[in-house]
């Protein structure tokens, strides 16, 4: 990887394919994501799976049939929650449960459409009527299916202080999914912008979670595990701009959390061998902060949320 002119960076995978990328369509960041690293906060990149991470997955004792778990012998995975049956087959922290989900939706191997999620045409209502049944009676679906009764669940949530499936969901997929209508959903899967329907559509499936079955989660659970399976570890990887070091950061996602690929400076030329050492070990650090941080809210909050039974 080597910086170009123009706002270019040249890209050499192992494969020996080559891209030319332009740096103003890359993600961005300065310091300031990074001096939040409490408790309640979590740092997300998208960024490619880690080689590793995949053969993982493959070495995995793996069984196609739907009555069967897809994880070794030696452990059992729950389907009581999205959780327990990701975290059982995937391994990893809560940057690995988003990253396979948003990859699952966004690769279309996981369709939220599918007949599966759609709820059974029925005339009972309990008697008294509950609050969970006032608000799902009108969904079509396991999960709040257009962005109006999307939105208005999440209004409610809000409300009540009950958004724990959202924990640490990044913030930029809840501000797409709040400011986007109906029509312009509808326009965005038109015009075939997955990235943004995915990110969309995490919102919807978590907000719908404590209402899937065991059938649900055990399709969610298959179709995330096949988009794994399917991963192609010559995609072009995740470049992150860090605009306080005038570095590009190549980023991949291994079972620890993220790690540095390889760093290139747009003034490497021009500065001390020091000056790179110096920025080299500042981002190295912030990397491990990030991953230190993101495993203290995965422990902390997620964990004990996520496998609580229903």
């Amino acid at each position: 990887m080597k910086w170009g002119v123009d706002y270019k960076l040249h890209v050499r995978l192992a494969n020996d394919s080559a891209y030319v990328v332009d740096v103003r369509g890359l993600y961005h960041t300065g310091r300031d994501l990074f001096v939040d690293t409490t408790d309640n906060s979590a740092t997300y990149y998208p960024v490619t799976l880690d080689r590793e991470f995949v053969d993982y997955i493959k070495s995995k004792k793996i069984d196609t049939s739907d009555s069967l778990s897809l994880a070794d012998s030696n452990r059992t995975a729950s389907y009581k929650t999205l959780w327990s049956a990701l975290h059982s087959n995937l391994g990893g922290g809560y940057i690995h449960f988003v990253n396979c989900l948003i990859y699952a939706l966004e690769s279309q191997n996981l369709k939220l459409n599918d007949p599966i999620f759609k709820r059974p045409a029925t005339r009972w209502k309990p008697n008294p009527v509950t609050q969970s049944y006032k608000r799902t009676h009108k969904w079509s679906y396991f999960y709040p299916d257009n962005q109006k009764l999307a939105q208005k669940e999440y209004r409610i949530r809000l409300k009540e202080n009950d958004l724990k499936d959202l924990q640490g969901v990044p913030l930029q997929f809840t501000n797409l999914f709040l400011h986007t209508s109906q029509k312009k959903y509808e326009e965005l899967v038109r015009q075939q912008k997955n990235r943004e329907v995915a990110q969309i559509n995490l919102i919807r499936l978590l907000l719908g979670a404590k209402y899937l079955g065991e059938d649900q989660i055990r399709h969610i659970s298959n179709s995330v595990i096949s988009a794994v399976l399917k991963y192609n570890v010559n995609t072009l990887p995740s470049i992150i701009i860090f605009d306080d070091y005038n570095a590009a950061v190549a980023l991949t996602l291994d079972m620890n959390g993220y790690r540095i690929d390889r760093i290139v400076y747009s003034d490497g030329e021009v500065i001390s061998g020091k000056e790179l050492e110096g920025r080299t070990a500042i981002i190295d650090g912030l990397i491990r902060n990030i991953n230190e941080a993101n495993e203290r809210v995965f422990q902390k909050k997620l964990q004990l949320y996520y496998q609580k039974t229903r």
